[in-house]
């Protein structure tokens, strides 16, 4: 429980590294590319798009009441665990290619646990690194927020933006999650958590106001800004944060500039998530 604390848990708990490998065909970037209303990439991957390749598919049987796997490699052995994708870090020296099979080699990066307002949390990084021909290429690290059991700082009834803000960034994209490219986006990412296609069990289960739009979607909508508009530049590091949640029907504005500073905000200036992008030219 809670109140043995996580160190309790946590203080055993080494896994090991995997390794998984994957042969990159072209369907599922092609599928994404259909999801974001963008053109299909040619023979090199986009940064971030391995996110629709090396997917797990446990069994039925493996997941939990809210469609989570109820065990991982890098699942933390945590009671009622509760998950919050918070972030990350992607380092790209070359980019992934089509079509040629590439190695993922994920470790456990560090494991903290600390105290917040809402009671104890474990920081989780996993470390991917992903190789091609023997070729280290795109490094990254995930940063997982855990709870044991669940927050009561939720607010179903919490009011919720109706407009999208104004911004005189140089760079802009209005977005509106629906439940359908939410849907599709679990599909491709392999992701059956309730809370992004299930109305009732986000706002009765899980007290959110609505279903939550994907974290890696709001990553994804920022790094795509920033490379159809500046093309003639090549994302080669990233550095994400996300702040807070953002629910289907909330008029976001996606922005960023030259300088690689990116956000996700809601009116009238809320910041829901941010990102900086290392350019390359």
């Amino acid at each position: 429980m809670a109140e043995q604390g996580l160190q309790t848990h946590l203080r055993e708990w080494r896994p090991e590294p995997l390794v998984e490998t994957d042969a990159l065909t072209a369907e599922p970037s092609r599928a994404l590319a259909a999801v974001l209303e963008a053109d299909a990439p040619g023979d090199v991957l986009p940064p971030l798009w391995h996110w629709v390749h090396f997917l797990q598919w446990p069994g039925h049987s493996e997941l939990g009441a809210d469609g989570h796997p109820t065990d991982g490699r890098f699942l933390p052995p945590i009671p009622d665990r509760r998950r919050m994708f918070a972030g990350g870090r992607l380092t790209v020296t070359a980019p992934l290619r089509l079509g040629v099979p590439a190695e993922r080699t994920s470790s456990l990066g560090g494991v903290v646990v600390k105290q917040g307002r809402s009671g104890e949390m474990a920081f989780v990084t996993v470390r991917q690194e992903y190789r091609q021909d023997g070729e280290l290429r795109v490094v990254e690290e995930q940063d997982y927020v855990y709870r044991s059991g669940e927050s009561s700082a939720k607010d179903p009834d919490a009011a919720r933006p109706t407009e999208t803000p104004s911004s005189d960034a140089p760079w802009q994209r209005a977005f509106t999650g629906d439940p359908v490219r939410l849907f599709r986006f679990s599909a491709l990412t392999a992701n059956a958590h309730r809370i992004h296609y299930d109305a009732p069990y986000a706002r009765e289960v899980e007290r959110y106001p609505g279903l939550v739009v994907h974290g890696p979607l709001l990553v994804l909508l920022m790094t795509e800004l920033a490379r159809h508009r500046a093309p003639e530049l090549t994302i080669a590091g990233l550095d994400y944060r996300l702040r807070r949640p953002v629910f289907v029907g909330d008029p976001v504005l996606v922005t960023g500039g030259p300088d690689g500073a990116m956000a996700v905000r809601t009116a009238p200036d809320t910041v829901m998530a941010t990102a900086q992008i290392t350019f390359r030219g």
